[in-house]
């Protein structure tokens, strides 16, 4: 075992194109075991080249108000926890998981568990242009991390 501290400069430097942090760093939701959500959400808001990144659920019948479970801000401190409806709809077409809106931000379908579908949202700053292919790949491997940990370790039961 080693005890170098994480430098995430390395990332970085392979990612030329994405942009460095700005110091800020807010995490909402993440005590304890949910921690886990912190590395791949802050992959995630740096290759969306994004403010905040948001784990959130919201009922598949009833009220469909987006409500967050984990949030990675890199703006602001305390962490904004408003999900914007519009942002976090997945739309009628269920085969979709992961919808670029350009400056709305990348969003991408985790799963439904429990009448309750789970997303990930990464949102807050306009980007110059769509995802590569490779960055599209990356969010959709990142993402499938937060959905294990949601399904396969049971995060999502947490919910009331």
């Amino acid at each position: 075992m080693s005890d170098d501290i994480i430098d995430l400069r390395a990332f970085l430097e392979r990612r030329s194109e994405v942009a460095a942090p700005t110091g800020t760093m807010a995490l909402w939701g993440a005590d304890g075991e949910r921690s886990r959500f912190a590395l791949p959400l802050w992959r995630v808001v740096n290759i969306t080249r994004a403010e905040r990144g948001i784990i959130f659920w919201r009922r598949a019948s009833g009220d469909p108000t987006p409500r967050p479970f984990v949030v990675l801000d890199v703006a602001r401190d305390p962490a904004r926890l408003d999900v914007m409806a519009e942002r976090a709809d997945f739309g009628a077409d269920g085969s979709t998981q992961l919808f670029d809106r350009g400056d709305q931000g990348v969003l991408v379908r985790l799963g439904v568990k429990d009448d309750r579908e789970w997303g990930l949202l990464a949102d807050g700053r306009v980007r110059p242009r769509e995802l590569s292919p490779r960055d599209r790949e990356d969010v959709l491997f990142l993402s499938g991390e937060c959905a294990g940990l949601l399904f396969l370790r049971s995060f999502a039961d947490e919910v009331e």
